[in-house]
């Protein structure tokens, strides 16, 4: 489920993170359901942000913030749902 807001400046999905999970700065490694949130900052790079699906609780993806590339945030969110999926101690690809 994507969910996005005012002028595309968040992306939101829930994923299941694969074998290995996604590294944070926070807590290391989280595994299962997750919810990925990708949002734009002031600066013009964008924040990654991860959280257990129906948690409150969020934890910066590693490698966050990151700059958004020429294709722009879209990729960018869609890029770490990838990684994210893949697991691997997944961080916020290109960083």
């Amino acid at each position: 489920m994507r969910l996005m807001s005012e002028e595309t400046r968040r992306y939101a999905d829930e994923v299941t993170a694969g074998p290995g999970g996604a590294m944070t700065e926070e807590v290391g490694v989280v595994t299962g359901d997750l919810t990925v949130a990708t949002t734009r900052l002031p600066d013009g790079r964008a924040t990654v942000r991860v959280q257990y699906t129906g948690a409150e609780e969020w934890y910066t993806l590693t490698g966050s913030p990151a700059d958004v590339p020429p294709d722009g945030m879209e990729a960018l969110h869609l890029a770490v749902v990838q990684a994210v999926r893949q697991g691997g101690e997944a961080v916020v690809p290109g960083s």
